[in-house]
């Protein structure tokens, strides 16, 4: 059995309130695996936590099933990213094109071809990751921020960067099921050797009774409507 770690502290990726629909704090290896430094990684994304379902996307449930729905539609899409911590770029690779909107159906049988028979010693990382930006965080602790928007990094290889500082956009490439950011630590900068590491975030909100409580050193939950930098969606 594999010998848990304390959680490496982190800023908050991202602005507003989000969902993590994927988290270690529902289970570990939060995807169901431990290969591409995935074991304690997050997914998140907006809702609207008004409508049944809580849905990504602004179109009716019909419709998404259906059609799908164009990138434009969902809330998180274009979405700034922050750097988590103060570092350096290690990896920034851009322009991996975004399929323009979503389909249920193609979605998911891409996303099962990949997690099934992506050949790391073969296939480009990009596949999966589409486009990404890794940074190092400290001695073995690098940051990976995935899928995000074609033309929307904003850093390059070797840049000093600041806790806090824009990086790019939230998106829908690589092996992206829908847009959202996924987020990881791991112990190398290669992607797909890397070891994942535990995370936790120094401060952000979460809503319960009714109003926002202040969580330090958290790790969110697939139920917890979380924010930071206190702006609702």
């Amino acid at each position: 059995m594999m010998e848990e770690r304390e959680p490496i502290r982190v800023e908050f990726p991202l602005r507003g309130e989000w969902l993590s629909p994927t988290t270690p704090g529902k289970k570990i290896p939060s995807h169901g695996t431990n290969r591409l430094g995935t074991r304690y990684a997050y997914d998140f994304i907006q809702v609207d936590w008004k409508r049944m379902g809580r849905p990504a996307y602004r179109v009716r449930l019909p419709h998404y099933l259906l059609f799908g729905a164009p990138l434009k539609e969902y809330y998180c899409w274009g979405q700034d990213v922050y750097a988590p911590c103060d570092g350096i770029i290690v990896r920034a690779e851009d322009g991996y094109e975004e399929r323009a909107r979503t389909n249920f159906l193609s979605d998911l049988v891409n996303a099962y071809k990949n997690a099934h028979y992506f050949d790391p010693e073969k296939d480009d990382v990009q596949l999966v990751a589409g486009n990404y930006i890794i940074m190092e965080c400290g001695e073995n602790v690098y940051a990976a921020l995935v899928h995000l928007q074609k033309g929307s990094i904003s850093v390059a290889p070797g840049q000093e960067i600041k806790k806090g500082d824009l990086i790019g956009r939230v998106g829908h490439s690589g092996n992206s099921f829908a847009p959202h950011l996924h987020f990881q630590l791991m112990d190398s900068s290669d992607i797909t050797t890397a070891n994942g590491l535990p995370c936790a975030f120094e401060r952000y909100e979460v809503f319960q009774d009714g109003e926002w409580k202040t969580v330090c050193n958290g790790i969110p939950t697939d139920k917890d409507r979380i924010r930071f930098g206190f702006q609702s969606l």
